[in-house]
């Protein structure tokens, strides 16, 4: 197992940099063991999952220490208590809000539900899909025919991001799942990283904020 690109650690939790193509958790099969719970297990035995990351994509993830702590974290999760910020780049060019305000977010609703024939995708879909929202705003648009933009996830449903934005016309290059062939080819991987990662820490309830580099 590699080494793990520790952010931040203490009696309670952990905070970790997932690389891209790197399991959250493990996979079926005995190709699919190696994953980032079972590499922090392997340091703090007492380590357990809060939330994923698609095994494509990279950045911030909170580990709980403990079974307690577990239930802390989950719940600030359910409750929309940690705010994420994600960084990606989109197929096409993609301009500021209609407001005129670069930095104010715009917002995607469309509900998802899971592809099941189709599995591990998800869908879109208006009559059976659970509310799933994003928000997004663009970063940098000095790109060839390619947008950097933000995203903020308000749900968390599956593949979220990459669904949403697919389905406004600017899926994320890399994307294996919901690009095209040529998009997915614009990149040997899935150009989305959690970068910002807030929430109160479970026991002293203090404000805690983790950024981490963009590694493309």
């Amino acid at each position: 197992m590699s080494a793990l690109e520790v952010v931040f650690v203490d009696d309670h939790l952990l905070v970790l940099n997932k690389p891209s193509g790197l399991l959250s958790v493990p996979g079926r099969g005995e190709d699919k063991q190696d994953c980032l719970i079972a590499r922090a297990q392997a340091q703090w035995p007492e380590a357990l999952t809060v939330h994923r990351l698609d095994m494509s994509t990279s950045g911030l993830m909170v580990i709980a220490k403990g079974p307690e702590m577990q239930r802390s974290l989950s719940l600030a999760f359910a409750q929309r208590e940690v705010h994420k910020i994600y960084e990606a780049i989109v197929a096409g060019e993609l301009s500021a809000t209609e407001t005129g305000d670069a930095d104010a977010w715009s917002d995607i609703h469309m509900p998802l539900l899971i592809d099941w024939p189709n599995r591990p995708k998800s869908k879109v879909d208006w009559e059976h899909g659970k509310p799933s929202h994003t928000q997004w705003r663009v970063k940098h648009s000095n790109l060839t025919n390619a947008t950097r933009v933000e995203l903020q996830p308000i749900t968390g449903r599956t593949h979220q991001l990459r669904l949403h934005m697919m389905a406004i016309g600017h899926p994320i290059l890399g994307d294996a799942l919901y690009a095209s062939p040529d998009i997915q080819a614009q990149s040997p991987r899935l150009l989305l990283h959690a970068r910002v990662l807030q929430l109160k820490h479970p026991v002293t309830a203090e404000w805690m904020a983790f950024e981490s580099t963009v590694p493309f």
